[in-house]
């Protein structure tokens, strides 16, 4: 799925700040049908904001139940509901929640202040500061759940606050103890070293951040992946082939850390912001293939499956890389072209129509036209087989469709011996209508 602006209404190619764009997959049926934000996850990330305030914003607008699975990153708005629909309430959220009011900058931050029942909006961009429009249902919801809590956490930070700010009051002894459940700190209210709670404590948020080389590197390492690209994203400006190297060392990265299987979402989510989520297979077969390529498709099923399902060009570039892959070890794959295939086949990786639609014409896209010939030669004992179920199949399915004929026909001819019977009975009462005439003329 590609990406769209943060703010749609502008239609600037170049705009730099992206987010994908909604996934949405209806689960059940009758009153238990629900609709899973497939990535809403990584929305959040691209807004910088908890994945539970757009859910939330979906539910107050559709007036439909949520549900939040923060572990297993399954976020649901109860009813049926399409991705488009959803699309445009996210509008909206970004436009209320998100936007600066001053700049239409989405690099903006929020601080609640609880005491008093306001939000604070801070723009990093133009530096404007003010509270957002309290009216809204949502409200009540990020004023329980701060941005810097998360969903499952007990209590606030905030309260802490307080509770420490009561706590130096009653204890002058001036003993030092860590900060615990309670939040408990006998800190004098003059010591410097408590401004910052007494800030929050207060009527006003300090918005002040410090500025040196350490504190900015510090930040910059808390930022989640998809602050980064908003803030810092200007990739989508470069070549598409550009694009594929940074992909690559990407994906180069996680394969020498052995962390593919554990980061499949990321990777996904990288195609997905560099826009080449259909080429991404052919990166993959340049790193993830060679010799033991049948156990590696096993192997790395699952991550194929997140581009080629339901694909049909990321499949048909997932073949492009196979090409590649065999000339490079053509004395040891050549021979094994069916097996290949059929590994793909079974893990349902590659899907039947495509490999047919495959089979019917060879490409030098790819590799060399002596090659891809050779490769299509020895990839017909398969193809063939294909053709041969697919047939098996309809015949199969001609059969059936010729009892359901012959049914329909037994049942249209009683149908038409019921329908002759009346006709004596429309005679009479045509006799009866002339005798009728007959007798108002003698009249």
């Amino acid at each position: 799925m590609g990406s769209v602006n943060v703010n749609r209404s502008l239609s600037d190619q170049f705009y730099r700040y992206k987010m994908p764009k909604i996934i949405a997959k209806v689960e059940g049926k009758g009153n238990g049908i629900k609709t899973v934000i497939v990535n809403m996850v990584e929305i959040a990330k691209a807004l910088n904001r908890p994945p539970t305030y757009p859910t939330k914003y979906f539910g107050c607008e559709l007036g439909a139940q949520t549900q939040f699975d923060v572990k297993n990153e399954r976020y649901i708005v109860n009813g049926s509901h399409e991705a488009a629909k959803l699309q445009d309430i996210l509008d909206g959220f970004i436009r209320r929640f998100v936007l600066c009011p001053s700049c239409d900058n989405p690099e903006t931050t929020l601080g609640v202040l609880q005491k008093k029942g306001l939000i604070m909006v801070k723009c990093i961009a133009c530096g404007y500061s003010g509270t957002l429009d309290s009216a809204h249902k949502l409200i009540t919801f990020i004023l329980k759940n701060p941005p810097h809590q998360s969903p499952g956490a007990t209590g606030s930070s905030v309260q802490s606050g307080k509770k420490s700010k009561r706590k130096s009051k009653e204890d002058s002894s001036g003993k030092h103890q860590e900060n615990g459940e309670d939040g408990d700190s006998p800190q004098h209210d003059s010591d410097p070293d408590v401004c910052e709670n007494t800030a929050v404590n207060g009527d006003d948020v300090d918005w002040s951040v410090d500025t040196d080389d350490f504190a900015v590197a510090k930040r910059m390492e808390d930022l989640t992946a998809g602050a980064k690209g908003l803030m810092l994203n200007n990739d989508l400006e470069k070549t598409q082939q550009e694009r594929v190297n940074i992909f690559y060392e990407f994906v180069k990265k996680h394969k020498d850390n052995n962390t593919l299987d554990s980061t499949i979402k990321e990777i996904l989510a990288e195609a997905e912001r560099l826009d080449i989520k259909d080429k991404a297979p052919l990166v993959f077969c340049e790193l993830l293939f060679n010799e033991n390529i049948i156990h590696q498709i096993k192997l790395h099923r699952m991550l194929f499956l997140r581009f080629t399902h339901e694909n049909h060009k990321a499949q048909k570039y997932l073949l492009g890389g196979l090409e590649q892959v065999v000339k490079l070890h053509k004395d040891s794959l050549m021979n094994k072209i069916p097996h290949i295939l059929k590994t793909f086949y079974d893990t349902d990786i590659l899907e039947e129509e495509v490999l047919i639609d495959w089979d019917k014409k060879v490409s030098k896209k790819y590799v060399s036209k002596e090659i891809a010939q050779e490769i299509h030669e020895k990839a017909k004992p398969f193809i063939k087989w294909l053709q041969e179920a697919e047939e098996e199949e309809s015949s199969s399915e001609e059969e059936e469709a010729v009892e359901v004929v012959y049914s329909d026909r037994h049942i249209s001819t009683k149908i038409q011996e019921v329908k002759e019977e009346p006709k004596p009975v429309s005679t009479t009462a045509g006799v009866e209508n002339s005798e009728d005439d007959i007798d108002i003329d003698d009249i």
